[in-house]
């Protein structure tokens, strides 16, 4: 019989978690006990076949590119065929199983068998799964009781299948083995183990004022938002004494009504025939209710699909109920349930869950899953940090867990005492870490329901020594870290990352989470009870997960008005758009979720969350608005745009293009810009620590953003920044104080209009940037509106003249700025308003103002210039005036398509902040669902 490597039950169960090699010794059974598994019990067994075609190459493209792929293929007819089993093989294998005497279990009782999906699910005695897999099921004795059934050894399959199997899956109840790898035991202050977890008040949220705190984007509309799938293993809509459900949709209108939404609910149950309700177990109901909860309240203009899988079954089945529900085709998949298994990376274990997400990728579906509740150590006492490998695969979106805190509840936590003081005293740097996790009021300007701070979600404490609660084998805190399982994705990579495991085996692997949103800590959900009565409160990143999916159902509805595909596999477009429009992410920068352990004892090992992507947090939890602008922005700019990038493939100028080199420093340095033209270099000093970031610019451009938070940021400057014009296929390299510089995240940044260049020195960086924006519209039509949002941090009367130039150095009819008679002709190309003006007048010190130009067309070069008083400033720096023989340069990138002004002569303050400019060519398209 053939063997099946890497198919022993450690593999299934327990990889990484300990250092034994039996079963019997794992497990610590004994051996005098060990029986072969008796009775009238039946195995389920999912076999999984090659796939024709492999799908890698397909689903490493960026997302442009495998939506036409997979547009065409579902239009022939071939993806299935390409990317399923042959179905002639398929057909022959089960007809070679039926006549040697194995079932075939029947699709209609929630498994899922088909070609398209390579699966095979079969039903075997105990005596059957030793004869099919040459190893019979054990059963033994622990010192707490029965095990379940196990074998030992690697499984083998028949000579006469005559086939090689691309992976299995046993659906049996199993439990994972444990040893203390790691001998570290480490002191941890008394109290609560992390920041901005521990008011004394109990603070509810409901999902759709959470929604709304998170500025989801349709939030009040009528506006359709597609099907949610919930994966709710073995319950579905069952209640106590009603297990068919009758009486869900009544209580799920109740909740409804609670909230303020008069509108019935919309739900159906895939195999409500599996479904139970145990009333000896109401935690599975409670999940149940949290998820259903959570998606009525945020998302109300959703059908919830409630997947229940097999009776009795694993999460997996429910898994590929909803993967492969071609009727009611949810775009999106959001699952709080876990199988709790440790695979080993080259187990078929491994690759028959993982595929799973494959198959959902190819099915255009976006999939959320939890990263799970018990910290860096995962509820694991091996010492070690750990995640479950069935939970990151790289084509799912997880998602972890935060604490918010209002200002109601940051005054009974004392841990943000400090902080609470800095912020009522105006503290810059305190704001300003404030205002980047999602600030966007002072303080004293917010009512006691407003938000103040986000910090990791850890509610651990050590008291007298001993950790509460229930030493860390508790859900207590966002899990996270690495999964040295699998290698880091292309889109990690590509932001600049290299997730590393912290503790002493220092692996490298997949981070997790992707994301993050409220769990628990100061502020819990306020969803409906285990039976879907009355008013409970939920908490968990099972609860942010829903929350994620359900944004992602509104997102998906603005794409559709948009002409645009659904977002289907999503996580390299969040952190693409986390680095052209990091305002879409409120970064949080607080606490920690370190729980690992070693027989009881903290072995200190975890997470810190920081500026920037983190293992607690990801990239951080959602500006619902503004992340959907980046997203339709970036999938309008991949399926049509035809504008170079900054770079070529050779990193030199994609074309002839005027150029802004913005220093950002630690401390004073020099500058090298080096060209086949040959070396520029200049002395720049430090900005301020409070100087404006794109983030803050770009989340300044909402109406609803205070105004005195904008002016406390007024006059802190930056690095001068200059212009140089390249030509096309120019050389550019640049060095910060002697040092070379990287460009790890150009991948992702090159496309829309600038790249930064990092020293080894984190303090320091140039960015550079195009000063003229490419429109790339919605669908690529042309006569579209361009919304302008403005706001403008100078006191000087400031308008602004948008205009169409001729290529990206600015020419107008031959004329290059600076020239005689540029002005005029800038004037005369000038886009006209919505209300018909050329000129766009500034809205005041700290205001913002949103308009359109009118009448602009796929692939126009749009250029800008500033009336300031008396004096007038243009994009381009040798239109300027000139300081020392040099042209004065005005304008600073803010990221994607955001500009900011200085509007003094000479350079000013140098803040860049006195009108903060954004275009965007795409949200005045279909129904103006985010304008």
């Amino acid at each position: 019989m053939p063997v099946i490597e890497n198919s022993t039950y450690l593999d299934l169960t327990s990889f990484r978690l300990t250092d034994k090699t039996t079963v019997v010794e794992a497990y610590d059974l004994d051996p005098s006990s060990i029986e072969p598994l008796s009775g009238d019990i039946k195995i389920q067994v999912a076999l999984f076949l090659e796939r024709v075609g492999d799908p890698t190459e397909l689903l490493n493209q960026d997302w442009a590119t495998r939506q036409a792929t997979l547009a065409q293929m579902e239009a022939d007819g071939t993806l299935w065929s390409t990317y399923g089993a042959d179905p002639a093989i398929y057909q022959n294998f089960v007809d070679k199983l039926q006549d040697s005497g194995i079932a075939i279990i029947d699709s209609g009782t929630g498994y899922i068998s088909s070609a398209e999906s390579r699966t095979v699910w079969i039903e075997l005695t105990p005596d059957q799964f030793a004869t099919t897999f040459g190893a019979p099921l054990l059963v033994g004795q622990t010192m707490i009781g029965p095990s379940p059934p196990f074998w030992e050894g690697n499984l083998s399959i028949p000579d006469d299948w005559n086939i090689s199997l691309a992976g299995l899956w046993p659906e049996l109840s199993a439990s994972y083995a444990v040893s203390g790898l790691i001998d570290h035991p480490v002191d941890l202050p008394q109290g609560p183990q992390s920041i901005g977890n521990a008011s004394s008040e109990t603070l509810l949220v409901t999902p759709d004022m959470l929604a709304k705190m998170y500025d989801f984007p349709l939030t009040g509309s009528a506006a359709a938002t597609g099907t949610i799938a919930l994966i709710e293993t073995g319950i579905g809509s069952a209640l106590p004494g009603d297990q068919g459900g009758d009486g869900f949709q009544a209580r799920l209108d109740a909740y409804r009504h609670a909230l303020g939404i008069d509108t019935p609910g919309s739900y159906y149950v895939d195999n409500p025939k599996g479904q139970y309700y145990d009333i000896s177990n109401t935690g599975v109901g409670g999940e149940r209710s949290l998820d259903v909860g959570v998606v009525a309240g945020a998302a109300p203009n959703s059908t919830i699909g409630l997947y229940v899988g097999a009776a009795g079954s694993l999460a997996f089945s429910a898994y590929q109920s909803a993967i492969w529900d071609q009727e009611n085709d949810p775009g999106v998949v959001s699952s709080s349930f876990v199988d709790i298994r440790y695979f080993s990376p080259d187990s078929p274990f491994f690759a028959a869950y993982d595929d799973l997400f494959v198959d959902a990728a190819l099915r255009n579906q976006s999939v959320f899953l939890m990263a799970y509740d018990g910290g860096s150590g995962n509820q694991i006492g091996n010492g070690l940090t750990n995640v479950f490998s069935s939970l990151s695969s790289p084509f799912v979106v997880s998602v972890g867990g935060t604490s918010i805190s209002t200002s109601k509840g940051a005054e009974s936590d004392t841990t943000l005492d400090e902080i609470v003081d800095r912020a009522n005293d105006h503290d810059l740097a305190t704001l300003k870490m404030l205002m980047a996790g999602g600030l966007d009021r002072l303080p004293d300007d917010a009512d006691d329901t407003a938000a103040l701070i986000e910090t990791v979600w850890n509610t651990y404490t050590l008291d007298k020594g001993e950790v509460m609660p229930d030493d860390y084998y508790w859900n207590a805190a966002t899990s996270g870290g690495v999964d040295p399982t699998r290698p880091t994705p292309w889109y990690q990579n590509a932001f600049g990352l290299a997730p590393t495991t912290s503790d002493p085996l220092a692996e490298s692997g997949r981070g997790v989470p992707d994301v993050a949103a409220l769990a628990g800590g100061n502020l819990f959900y306020q969803v409906p009870g285990a039976d879907m009565t009355d008013m409970a409160s939920g908490y968990g990143t099972s609860a942010s997960t829903p929350l994620w999916a359900s944004l992602a159902a509104q997102v998906n509805a603005v794409f559709s008005d948009q002409g645009l595909p659904r977002m289907g596999y999503v996580t390299d477009l969040l952190y693409n758009a986390a680095v052209v429009a990091p305002g879409a992410f409120n970064d949080v920068q607080l606490g920690n979720n370190t729980s690992s352990s070693a027989g009881g004892i903290p072995t200190g090992f975890g997470y810190e969350a920081g500026p920037g992507y983190d293992l607690t947090t990801g990239l951080g939890s959602p500006n619902g608005v503004l992340l959907t602008r980046a997203l339709t922005t970036i999938a309008h700019g991949q399926l049509y745009g035809e504008g170079p990038g900054l770079l070529g493939a050779d990193a030199g100028s994609a074309a002839s293009q005027s150029l802004l080199f913005q220093p950002v420093l630690g401390s004073d340095g020099t500058i090298d810009v080096v060209t086949s033209n040959g070396t520029v270099s200049w002395g720049a000093a430090a900005g301020s620590a409070y100087a404006w970031t794109s983030q803050l610019a770009q989340q300044s451009l909402q109406q609803d953003f205070d105004a005195s938070l904008v002016r406390l940021f007024d006059g802190h400057s930056h690095a001068r920044a200059y212009q140089l014009t390249l030509e096309e296929g120019e050389s550019l390299t640049v060095g910060v104080a002697g040092q070379a510089t990287t460009t790890p995240q150009a991948a992702l940044s090159n496309d829309y209009g600038f790249v930064d260049y990092l020293s080894l020195d984190p303090g320091n960086a140039v960015r550079v940037a195009r000063v003229v924006a490419v429109a790339e519209t919605a669908g690529g039509a042309d006569d579209q509106e361009a919304i302008v949002r403005l706001r403008q941090n100078g006191t000087k009367q400031a308008s602004l003249l948008i205009y169409e130039v001729d290529d990206l150095t600015g020419t107008i009819d031959g004329l290059a700025p600076g020239d005689a008679g540029y002005d005029a002709a800038s004037q005369a190309r000038a886009y006209r308003t919505a209300d018909g003006d050329r000129w766009i007048d500034g809205p005041g010190f700290g205001e913002y103002l949103e308009t359109s130009i009118l009448d602009v067309d796929a692939g126009d070069l749009i250029a800008m210039r500033l009336s300031s008083g008396s004096d007038q400033f243009f994009a381009f720096a040798q239109a300027n005036e000139a300081v020392d023989g040099a042209p004065v340069n005005h304008l600073w990138n803010y990221g994607l398509n955001t500009w900011g002004w200085e509007d003094m002569k000479g350079g000013g303050d140098l803040d860049y902040n006195d009108i903060i400019v954004q275009l965007d060519f795409i949200s005045a398209t279909g129904s103006r669902l985010v304008a």
